[in-house]
């Protein structure tokens, strides 16, 4: 995807989410954040933009330390949220080809990386703000959930903090049925993180996997990150790993 469709999404899904938080309330219980409130909610959204921008248009080698948020009533917190995603989206689209500044996860560019690495936070977010507002969850792009999947596969979950280990090794395929190429096969070892490698074609993969999962891309997405019950995913094979996923796959 490019960083253009990256920053509309992440235009779009802050304003969705802003909406949501207001018609929510500050106190409403966020379903997947249990010990969250609305408020927490737009508290870490409102600062995470505000963090990520720094990096944008104030580069720098190191993370540095995570701002807190400032002490705001109820009232002034979705307008506190509407700035800061605001200003993140002016940064990210107005920012230079060549920037360089700190990073966390493997990307084509650091403008590539904070481009998509927050217009995925905001979109899964927006998901936990619609759904403690009780209103419909708005589609996401299909593309755009397939590149999320991959993400969480191959960025955050190839780093140590991984918690998915397996007694033997063992293979869980993912595939999200409604996009092209949109397919992952996750090795699953005891001592190291998980490798995932892509195939480019459903019949790409070396050997039949121990477990598959497969969904449209925008439920396979969202399953993966704890926003959606696993019901109406397509399960094969041993069920085990898919439950490892739920047990220890969150971020």
């Amino acid at each position: 995807m490019e960083i253009t469709e990256f920053v509309e999404t992440l235009r779009l899904d802050g304003g969705l989410l802003a909406d949501a938080a207001d018609t929510a309330g500050a106190d409403a219980p966020v379903p997947a954040c249990p010990e969250w409130r609305m408020r927490d909610l737009v508290r870490h959204m409102g600062t995470v933009h505000r963090w990520a921008a720094g990096f944008v248009t104030e580069p720098r080698e190191d993370r540095g330390p995570f701002p807190e948020a400032p002490e705001l009533t109820d009232d002034e917190l979705v307008p506190w949220l509407r700035e800061g995603h605001h200003h993140l989206v002016v940064a990210l689209h107005t920012a230079p080809a060549d920037l360089r500044t700190w990073t966390f996860l493997p990307a084509p560019s650091p403008l590539a990386f904070w481009a998509r690495r927050q217009a995925h936070e905001t979109s899964v977010h927006r998901a936990d703000a619609q759904q403690a507002a009780g209103v419909p969850l708005t589609p996401l792009p299909a593309r755009f959930a397939a590149d999320g999947v991959d993400e969480l596969l191959a960025g955050f979950h190839a780093t140590d903090r991984s918690r998915l280990r397996t007694d033997t090794p063992r293979t869980l395929r993912l595939r999200a049925d409604d996009t092209p190429g949109a397919d992952w096969t996750v090795h699953l070892t005891p001592d190291a993180p998980p490798r995932t490698v892509r195939h480019a074609t459903p019949d790409a993969a070396d050997a039949a996997p121990d477990s598959t999962v497969e969904a449209p891309a925008e439920e396979l997405y969202l399953a993966l990150w704890n926003r959606l019950p696993w019901d109406g995913l397509k399960v094969t094979g041993d069920p085990s790993l898919p439950a490892l996923w739920r047990e220890r796959g969150a971020i």
